[in-house]
């Protein structure tokens, strides 16, 4: 088999902006699956005989296997290369996909989700990594704003696209999408790919640190997940998050004795940057990663408006984010990250609290308009906190740095649905949590919707109000972090 000839090091920096189109695209792909599974779930669910409880598995597993394996393939990454695993996402992505097209029954659908999952893990594991790494200080705000520019390019376009895929050509071609795609950017890397690779010292595995920590994600994110069908004093819920809490003390245990462990605790206990940055982040996907959710059911139950409209709708929050990131991203290379990220937790409060106080009959230029707001401070906040969150660490630290994030932000939007979803439906009774997923369509054929629906539009605007809070958090560790740190060398030999 002929050998493919592949840039040096050196000719992989001056093709930086080549590679940061590469990794923009895998940072397109898997919001963009997202988004769509969550479009096509009313559709696929009855032909795979999916209960409700199951088609929650379907997003669930997914959103479990990427939170358990971040921390452990980013630090992997670090000392493996990590062009080489980013290219391993994508052949695992996509033949998680094309395994998800070609599901009998739920049980394959989900199976492949994980798959998925694990190709999801490696591509956000090493995408800013990997951006960060060949990009110099005065450039990495603006490059990395692209790179999250990619992130919602493909939440707006993946209900739109969704939508229009499962309608002319089945809920399986939602994942035949992914195939061309993945070819096409698993030749491309490869191609791409440096011929001189790190030499150090294989590091030993550390196998207990990465159960513990995966055993942690799951006690917390299960019941997270289902506590709203199970109730939050069930005994199954209690007991996965104590579960949890200890697995997460025995981790902590065993990453401060071993001598090469999965998450080097120096990065949270002695660099203030890194661990303010990284607070700030969970504290605004927990603010905002509801919304969308949330107020699709505020548009359809309380105003009766269609899906396919609401659809359009709720475009103004990621299609304002992806049109002005990159500007963010330049703004910080000049201003700094530290006002720009403080600021975006700001107006994305103040857009919170628009959204809490929407009338039931609102029109459509207060919906977007308040959803507007929300992107804006979105766009403000995510690639400066990202840039300084990633210049803050050292070359080495770069992978497990950018799988650090990624876990902030799994676990944050799994906090949102379990927090801010509880609040909107606490005020529905007997209905609870189920009316989200299951009487949405239903709730006007009994002699209850209109006060089911001002039940949950009264829960809605608490829940909008508590985001807020939660933003303003944000932003005030966004604002007690320092300013500046020592900028990393402007190459990377391993990418």
């Amino acid at each position: 088999m002929p050998t493919l000839h592949r840039i040096t090091a050196d000719e992989l920096y001056d093709r930086r902006w080549e590679l940061l189109a590469l990794a923009s695209v895998g940072a397109f792909m898997t919001p963009l699956d997202g988004s769509i599974v969550s479009v096509a779930l009313p559709v696929m669910s009855p032909q795979l005989h999916l209960s409700f409880s199951a088609s929650i598995w379907v997003q669930a597993a997914y959103l479990l296997a990427v939170a358990v394996l971040l921390i452990p393939l980013g630090r992997s990454a670090d000392h493996h290369g990590r062009v080489h695993f980013y290219l391993a996402g994508v052949v695992i992505f996509t033949l998680g996909s094309l395994a998800a097209a070609l599901s009998m029954n739920g049980a394959w659908l989900i199976g492949s989700r994980i798959v998925q999952g694990v190709g999801g893990a490696l591509l956000s594991a090493t995408s800013t990594a990997i951006v960060t790494a060949v990009f110099p200080p005065q450039e990495r705000g603006r490059a990395l704003g692209i790179n999250v520019m990619a992130v919602y390019v493909g939440l707006s376009v993946g209900p739109v696209l969704g939508g229009q895929l499962v309608q002319h050509l089945g809920w399986r071609s939602i994942f035949l999408v992914n195939l061309p795609i993945g070819l096409a950017v698993a030749i491309w890397g490869w191609l791409l790919l440096p011929r001189v690779e790190r030499e150090e010292a294989a590091l030993r595995p550390d196998i207990a640190g990465s159960v513990l920590l995966g055993g942690a994600f799951i006690c917390l994110l299960v019941p997270l997940t289902f506590a709203s069908e199970w109730g939050w004093a069930a005994a199954r819920t209690i007991t996965l998050l104590v579960m949890s809490a200890v697995s997460l003390t025995a981790f902590a245990v065993t990453e401060l004795r071993v001598s090469d462990p999965v998450l080097d605790f120096d990065l949270v206990l002695h660099n203030r940057l890194f661990a303010s940055a990284n607070l700030a982040a969970l504290l605004n996907y927990m603010a905002l990663y509801a919304i969308s959710i949330l107020t699709a059911v505020f548009l359809e139950v309380v105003q009766g408006r269609s899906a396919g409209l609401t659809g359009w709708l709720m475009l103004g929050q990621p299609a304002v984010q992806a049109a002005l990131s990159p500007l963010s991203g330049r703004l910080s290379d000049r201003l700094g990250s530290r006002l720009l990220s403080t600021s975006g937790m700001v107006i994305t409060g103040a857009g919170m609290v628009l959204l809490a106080s929407m009338p039931s009959a609102a029109g459509m230029p207060r919906v977007v308009g308040s959803l507007a707001v929300v992107g804006v401070g979105l766009a403000a906040f995510s690639a400066p906190n990202t840039s300084a969150i990633m210049g803050s660490v050292s070359r080495r630290q770069l992978g497990v740095a950018s799988a650090f994030v990624g876990t902030m932000r799994v676990t944050g939007m799994a906090l949102s649905v379990a927090v801010l979803g509880g609040i909107a439906a606490s005020k529905l009774g007997r209905l609870g949590g189920r009316f989200l997923y299951t009487h949405g369509h239903n709730v006007g054929s009994h002699a209850l919707a209109s006060i089911a629906a001002g039940h949950y539009a009264t829960g809605y605007r608490l829940a909008m109000l508590t985001g807020a809070g939660l933003a303003i958090i944000g932003a005030i560790a966004s604002l007690t972090r320092p300013a500046h740190v020592s900028p990393p060398a402007p190459t990377d030999a391993t990418a």
